[in-house]
């Protein structure tokens, strides 16, 4: 676990207790990778324009595991392409989370690049990329990757995230966090309410 923030290293011990009162092995084995678009406001200090979108704002990166506990949130210009991102996320999860041997993220990402991206190739977990099913019309629920997609909604529940309204990406990155504690935080209690009472 690195040990450069104290909200990085509170969302670490809060990921491991809320896996812990689950019943499922404290470290994880597996996170979920994935990136949304994060609108600007006029007080924002680093944005790019997504042309595919036609948006002004930043990309929000995250990594979950398959519980939807934030492992690590990083932001980027709109302007940088997703593999790119995605391989500084695999990197600082590993960093917090050793024990991560499978990433699994959306069909905006290529394995062999990501693969290619990331400093230490010899050392990341496998990557898979996880596809919409062909004959699927319509909304379907994409098996893994709908515990990242569950975990961007939890997210969007602190106001202070539904824009960028951040000065630097380091203040942004860290809202995000708090936002995780907040919610780890919750499931925690609750779960340890309902065993008392049984």
């Amino acid at each position: 676990m690195r040990d450069e923030g104290t909200f990085k290293v509170v969302n670490c011990i809060l990921t491991v207790a809320s896996r812990r009162v689950s019943g499922r092995v404290v470290e994880p084995a597996a996170a979920m990778i994935d990136s949304q678009i994060v609108k600007m406001t006029e007080s924002s200090g680093v944005s790019g324009y997504d042309v595919g979108k036609k948006v002004k704002g930043n990309m929000r990166h995250i990594s979950v595991d398959t519980q939807g506990n934030l492992l690590c949130a990083k932001l980027h210009n709109t302007n940088i392409q997703d593999h790119d991102g995605t391989s500084g996320v695999i990197e600082d999860t590993l960093n917090s989370f050793p024990t991560v041997a499978r990433c699994f993220a959306d069909s905006g990402c290529s394995a062999d690049k990501l693969q290619g991206a990331i400093s230490n190739p010899d050392a990341s977990p496998r990557i898979e990329i996880v596809r919409r099913p062909q004959q699927a019309t319509g909304f379907v629920v994409v098996a893994k990757h709908w515990a990242v997609e569950r975990t961007f909604v939890w997210l969007g529940r602190c106001r202070r995230l539904a824009k960028d309204w951040e000065n630097t990406i380091l203040s942004s990155e860290d809202w995000c966090l708090i936002a995780a504690i907040r919610s780890a935080t919750r499931y925690i209690a609750n779960v340890l309410k309902t065993q008392q009472e049984f």
